[in-house]
């Protein structure tokens, strides 16, 4: 009986190394989405994201446009591959257990008409003697053929008001992965980036700080670009009004505010006054340092990627909790299981590492599910404010919304 069990021990050891090898294996394509061809010598990175974004693998790609990597954290955590095509860093997430991808390029364009605004979010949320102002810029590139929009000396730019102290930019294409930028100091308040944009919706998020004496504060907020929408959001208990903002009703708790087609150059008065309750976030900001690279400039450092858990630092980025995309989805699935992970953090310990007694065991999914059931209804917040701001189709938001349902009954069943 002992060399049987021994065999089966022996067995077992050895189906769990094959498991895990195979786990640690990663196939990709990369595919020129201009020309529509398969690029082939193309410089491919792969990214570690836990502990900070580090480079554990390079390769590059053969004639049909392939590669692969062998990596003992791929399919163990989220992963990120770069593919670098003409000075351009081109992203792709890569979630746990996922075994093959393909990273789309572009040919790089300088034409800012194959940009444009649909649509710019501003938060308000006071914080003692501060009001932190966060805004997000909903951009979309339908240049024909599909090209990357993208200028080294900057290709976005912002105005933020004279008395106000920036804190943190960061940027996202299709594929959902904010990436944290440099700044590009162009005085008197205008700040710039340089980013490709890809073909399809992007993101550009910035926040700063301005003065809060008294509860009450005029923020000018300025437009370089013409918006198809604007859409104010703030405590139902501070008081807001602008030229042309129109009172939206609520959502998720909060007050929303809208004007139509807002012109490009132009500055609206926004007063703000009163408190709100401090939002509450439940996880540490992910990244280290906040010192972002640009993420185009082959010259430039790397840019610090973040993957961005299921509950953000709120106060910064009060409209990306349960970020939309693969790693949004990824964190909701994970978050049902007793490990969860969070980006920037150190990983909570699993039964299979240490035994649980039944009440840990349980304390743990209790856990798990409440971070889930909050990403989840920020994530429906979110889809609401993309409803207002027409950025999505009634067939989009609706299919969105079917998804976001389901997983509300498997963690209700769960």
């Amino acid at each position: 009986m002992r060399p049987l069990r021994k065999f089966c021990v022996a067995f077992a050891s050895w189906l769990l190394f094959a498991v895990a090898a195979q786990g640690g294996v990663l196939n990709g394509t990369v595919k020129n989405g201009t020309t529509g061809k398969a690029a082939a010598g193309v410089e491919v990175i792969l990214i570690q994201l836990q502990g900070g974004m580090q480079p554990v693998a390079n390769s590059k790609t053969d004639a049909q446009g392939q590669f692969s990597f062998d990596n003992p954290s791929l399919g163990a955590q989220p992963m990120l591959v770069r593919a670098v095509y003409k000075g351009i860093n081109f992203h792709q997430p890569v979630p746990p257990g996922r075994s093959d991808v393909e990273v789309s390029i572009f040919e790089p364009s300088k034409d800012p008409k194959n940009i444009s605004v649909a649509s710019r979010i501003v938060f308000f949320q006071p914080n003692g003697e501060t009001l932190t102002v966060a805004e997000e810029y909903s951009i979309q590139n339908n240049s024909q053929p599909p090209q990357a929009y993208f200028r080294a000396d900057g290709n976005f730019e912002f105005v933020i008001p004279e008395n106000a102290k920036l804190q943190q930019i960061a940027a996202s294409g299709p594929a959902g992965m904010p990436v944290v930028q440099a700044p590009i100091d162009k005085k008197k308040g205008k700040y710039g980036i340089a980013y490709a944009f890809r073909p399809g919706q992007n993101t550009v998020r910035y926040s700063y700080e301005v003065p809060y004496p008294g509860d009450t504060t005029t923020v000018k907020v300025a437009t370089i670009y013409p918006s198809a929408r604007l859409l104010v959001v703030a405590s139902p208990s501070m008081q807001i009004n602008g030229e042309g903002l129109q009172s939206g009703g609520q959502e998720q708790g909060m007050s929303v505010y809208g004007r139509e087609n807002v012109p490009a150059n132009n500055v609206m008065a926004v007063n703000v006054s009163g408190t709100a309750p401090p939002l509450q976030s439940g996880g540490s900001e992910s990244g280290g340092g906040g010192q972002g690279g640009r993420d185009a400039e082959a010259a430039a450092p790397a840019a610090n990627i973040q993957s961005i858990p299921g509950r953000l630092d709120v106060l910064k980025w009060p409209l990306i909790a349960g970020f939309v995309g693969i790693f949004a989805l990824g964190a909701m699935l994970l978050a049902r299981k007793p490990v969860v992970a969070v980006a920037g953090g150190p990983p909570l310990a699993s039964a299979a590492v240490a035994p649980a007694t039944p009440s840990a065991a349980l304390s743990q999914v209790d856990t798990a599910v409440g971070t889930s059931l909050d990403a989840l209804k920020d994530q429906m917040f979110r889809l609401e404010l993309r409803r207002q701001a027409g950025t999505i189709s009634e067939e989009e938001y609706a299919r969105e919304r079917a998804r976001a349902e389901k997983v509300l009954r498997d963690l209700v069943r769960g």
